[in-house]
């Protein structure tokens, strides 16, 4: 499978059709981002390393029932996957009080969460990604219905339910995560995009260690070395 032409560049991957019209190859970049672009950065080898992290999530979920766009992985940086049309909502699962959430509602950080909150943001970078209700949604026409709502709100928490108990087993806090979703050419909602530490905050459960994206955004240490870190523990 060839790329054949450039569809989408993003702020950590580029979308490349194929001679398929049902497929396209999407490779990972090294590049860092934090405030909507506010802040940028590189790292040499972040897109190899979040192209094999979200590979093996994705099959992970895969093997629990949850169905994703991902076909194969090509080469360390580029992955095969079902082209789909993206919702343009991105699903939020919070299970410790962090970042945005502190900020908004006054929760101490670190707080463990009495339940896992999903919350609805819109992927729109010009707006800075604003916060939504479902009824935003509906009036948005982000979705067909409010059983889309319902069926996003039921992947997030089923997703959710998987990776925090694999990630426990690995002395991981899977703290938050931002998913995303689109719908095929059959009309299957599909987990689409990527699960990363570029949409993960994973803290460390002995030491409380962030190993995630925070380490750029907060300037407090080496990226690629947290990264490193959480694929081996994956892979153990």
């Amino acid at each position: 499978m060839e790329k054949q032409g450039l569809l989408y560049e993003g702020k950590a991957k580029r979308l490349y059709n194929t001679e398929d019209a049902n497929l396209l190859i999407s490779e990972f970049k090294d590049d860092l981002t934090a405030g909507n672009a506010a802040k940028k950065g590189s790292e040499e080898g972040k897109g190899v390393l979040n192209c094999k992290i979200s590979t093996q999530l994705f099959e992970l979920l895969e093997k629990h029932g949850i169905k994703t766009h991902l076909v194969k992985t090509l080469d360390d940086n580029n992955q095969l996957v079902k082209k789909v049309d993206i919702i343009m909502i991105e699903v939020v699962v919070r299970n410790i009080a962090t970042g945005s959430l502190t900020k908004r509602l006054g929760i101490k950080d670190g707080t463990v969460l009495p339940f896992s909150l999903v919350e609805f943001y819109y992927k729109e970078d010009a707006l800075n990604d604003p916060i939504l209700n479902d009824e935003h949604c509906i009036m948005m026409d982000l979705v067909k219905s409010e059983s889309d709502l319902e069926e996003l709100k039921r992947l997030g928490r089923e997703i959710n339910s998987i990776l925090k108990k694999f990630f426990i087993e690995r002395r991981l806090n899977l703290v938050d995560f931002k998913v995303e979703f689109g719908v095929d050419s059959e009309g299957n909602i599909l987990l689409a995009d990527e699960i990363s530490p570029d949409s993960c905050r994973f803290w460390d459960m002995d030491t409380n260690e962030k190993l995630d994206k925070d380490l750029f955004r907060q300037d407090l240490g080496n990226v690629k070395v947290a990264y490193q870190e959480v694929l081996n523990r994956i892979l153990k």
